[in-house]
């Protein structure tokens, strides 16, 4: 139990800009009208199931439908089915119900509706192969993709280019009929088309640009892969075709509003509050030394903001595995900035994934106090060997300071919050 005022301060903060992002806040607004035809609800996402309870909540007339989620994410709905796979890295389940999405929405005519429902989360849990691909083939590019460094953005340039689903193909199998998508981002910018590899809007890049990505990380690829990129036959939907005309997008939360909601818990305590930005990228480690760096200014010299003040970022680092530890980018991210600061007296923080899952464990995070090296030490932990083994869970765990909350139902990527007394 963290009993310190400064790490109860920034778990507020951190609850608070998740719950600025609960679909029940932010959906029921953006429900389209009644179409005079059918209204077929579909989805995918760790968000998605419960976005879907709050449609059924929220409308009066017929419907029906179907959203995936990830295992354990799933909420009871009435009227729209929900089923669970895997992520981040695809399974039989999700397969199966990509192929029963497009089932579902394929022969609809142009009086129905179709409320796409897409969070974070999206692309792993609709591994629909093109032909010629198989599951497996999808699998080993996704593995390879997560532990190379790549940045979410060129991780997904890949999956539109390898997918029957993503890259606007679902809402080609939709067309004629009208399309609503409304979308909780996850990724840096809020770009639709890398938000679950944008199954319902245009890509504008190509199965050259996948291809570029792949060979810059040195990523060995089955044939089938090979073969489809180099030949073109993977090429998404592009801007401006007639299937996507009339296609309404709209982003209902953002890590923007997340990290403003967090913001307001700070000033609401009297403690100054500033975005840094919402969209950081890079190595989770890279990112820490650059943040403390600024941190440590603010402690030293009261620059460029005098303290008291949080420092907020949001975006989604990367991290290139090196060892076999329970890692997480929030956590290689905190554990490096326990190194940078050096127990500095006067600087916490928090870093977590907002859905409630850092990597692969349930655990969205973790909080770092002045004396986490110190603890560390004590109990003979070297803090540079756990980061050398990515074994950043491993780490605060040991330390009794990791952040679980359960599935949050929600998505919009990371929140980073370094508080200077």
């Amino acid at each position: 139990m963290i009993q310190s005022a400064p790490s109860e301060l920034l778990l507020r903060m951190f609850k608070a800009g998740i719950a600025a992002a609960q679909p029940v806040v932010c959906l029921p607004e953006h429900l389209p009208e009644a179409p005079r035809g059918r209204l077929v609800v579909i989805g995918a996402g760790k968000a998605s199931a419960e976005m879907a309870r709050v449609v059924e909540a929220n409308w009066a007339g017929p419907l029906s439908g179907l959203v995936v989620t990830r295992y354990g994410y799933a909420v009871p709905c009435a009227r729209i089915e929900i089923v669970e796979a895997a992520h981040p890295v695809p399974d039989a389940a999700g397969l199966a119900a990509a192929e029963r999405i497009m089932a579902l929405v394929a022969g609809l005519g142009a009086d129905d509706l179709v409320l796409c429902l897409i969070s974070g989360g999206g692309s792993a849990l609709l591994p629909l192969p093109l032909p010629g691909l198989t599951l497996v083939d999808k699998q080993a590019v996704s593995r390879a993709l997560l532990a190379c460094g790549a940045s979410i953005s060129e991780i997904n340039c890949v999956r539109r280019h390898l997918s029957a689903i993503k890259g606007g193909r679902l809402a080609a199998v939709c067309h004629p009929a009208r399309i609503v998508t409304l979308l909780i981002s996850d990724v840096p910018g809020d770009d639709p088309a890398d938000i679950a590899s944008g199954p319902t809007v245009a890509d504008a890049t190509t199965c050259a640009d996948a291809l570029a990505i792949l060979r810059r990380y040195s990523i060995a690829l089955p044939p089938a892969v090979r073969e489809i990129l180099e030949s073109g036959a993977g090429e998404s939907i592009k801007p401006g075709d007639p299937h996507l005309h009339g296609s309404v997008t709209k982003i209902i939360a953002t890590p923007q509003m997340a990290l403003e909601r967090a913001a307001d818990v700070a000033r609401a305590a009297g403690v100054g509050a500033y975005i840094l930005g919402d969209a950081i990228e890079g190595e989770a480690r890279d990112v820490a030394k650059t943040l403390g760096g600024i941190a440590l200014q603010v402690a030293r010299h009261g620059q460029p903001f005098a303290s008291p003040c949080v420092l907020l970022s949001g975006g989604e680092t990367t991290v290139t595995l090196r060892g076999n530890g329970r890692g997480g980018r929030n956590v290689e991210f905190l554990l490096a900035l326990a190194i940078a600061l050096n127990g500095n007296p006067r600087i916490h923080a928090l870093a977590g994934d907002s859905d409630g899952v850092d990597g692969v464990e349930e655990i969205a995070g973790a909080v770092l106090t002045p004396d986490t090296l110190a603890r560390a030490w004590a109990q003979g932990i070297r803090p540079q060997d756990a980061l050398d083994g990515n074994d950043g869970h491993g780490f605060f765990a040991a330390l009794g300071d990791s952040v679980v909350t359960g599935p949050t139902l929600t998505n919009v990527n990371d929140l980073r919050l370094i508080f200077i007394q």
